[in-house]
């Protein structure tokens, strides 16, 4: 049995709960704001899911590279959000504001080590 891509996982699950968030904000008749999240929110888990198929060491790291960047765009969105007729109430604010971080932590890691790696190859 493989094991568990834990940041795969944790990016798929991001992107399932952004997208609960995303259609309370279109409900609220926020389209624009709620398709700019959605956009960057799902796009780190793409992002990481191809880089599992790089071509090269250097094309993973370009992914996972791109995946910070959208993370980074999506915790800018959650901080915005954070008033009461936006997302503060959606029952899943808090775990993706928190989830976000924890991201961006295991992505920056990701990156550094697979640079590290790349100079010591």
């Amino acid at each position: 049995m493989p094991k568990e891509n834990h940041i795969l996982t944790k990016t798929f699950e991001f992107a399932n709960k952004s997208i609960d968030l995303y259609l309370q904000l279109r409900k609220a008749g926020h389209y624009r704001l709620a398709d700019q999240f959605v956009g960057s929110a799902t796009s780190i888990g793409a992002n990481v899911e191809e880089a599992q198929a790089a071509h090269s060491k250097l094309d993973f790291i370009a992914k996972m590279v791109i995946a910070a960047k959208e993370a980074r765009e999506t915790r800018y969105w959650l901080r915005l959000f954070n008033r009461e007729e936006l997302g503060a109430n959606h029952s899943d604010y808090e775990f993706l504001k928190n989830e976000i971080e924890e991201i961006l932590k295991i992505l920056n890691s990701i990156i550094k080590s697979s640079r590290e790696g790349k100079r010591n190859s």
